[in-house]
């Protein structure tokens, strides 16, 4: 969503990285564990490590597009908004969401406060994260993926950007790991 007709901020190096399309891969197979990685959380002024959370809860990782502080990606804004307004539903259900974003620490904290985060936003403004997942890239950014993980860190549910189907809801989100515990 156009929220500001402010660019300031947009082309940056960032930008230009990002600026030739590389479609998304699934890359990673079901029932197998994902990369680790560690990244700062600016919701709440720590340090994420992936692996911190296997063993202990499910996780939702959720790469989002947001072009800077000022701008977010019309695709990526609702979906960033439904994932804040439940995120009490996921925790209640013992799921942590950990939404990740290129933007640096400075347009994140701003990311934070604008839209009222309740969820962890880490920020990855090399991009390695999201290139590690393999979600792709298009014009200045990364693209939007969500990857499903149980407790112990194995791939349940990959969901990479189309034009046709650009993130996946909370209810098909929360299936997935409904879908998990019956498995049990």
């Amino acid at each position: 969503m156009l929220t500001s007709t402010d660019f300031t901020g947009l082309f940056n190096e960032r930008f230009f990285r990002n600026f030739l399309p590389i479609p998304a891969t699934s890359y990673f197979r079901r029932e197998i564990g994902t990369p680790d990685f560690q990244l700062p959380d600016i919701t709440n002024s720590t340090v994420v490590k992936l692996s911190d959370y296997r063993g202990k809860q499910p996780v939702l990782l959720a790469f989002t597009r947001i072009f800077t502080d000022k701008q977010y990606c019309p695709f990526c804004y609702p979906h960033i908004k439904a994932l804040n307004e439940n995120y009490e539903e996921f925790t209640k259900r013992g799921i942590e969401v950990l939404m990740i974003t290129s933007t640096d620490e400075r347009q994140s904290q701003i990311v934070v406060q604008d839209l009222g985060l309740k969820m962890p936003l880490l920020s990855d403004p090399s991009c390695q994260v999201f290139r590690r997942y393999r979600v792709g890239q298009a014009l200045g950014a990364p693209l939007p993926a969500q990857f499903v993980l149980d407790k112990e860190g194995k791939l349940l549910y990959t969901h990479l950007f189309s034009f046709l189907d650009h993130n996946a809801s909370v209810e098909t989100l929360l299936a997935q790991f409904n879908a998990a515990k019956l498995d049990e």
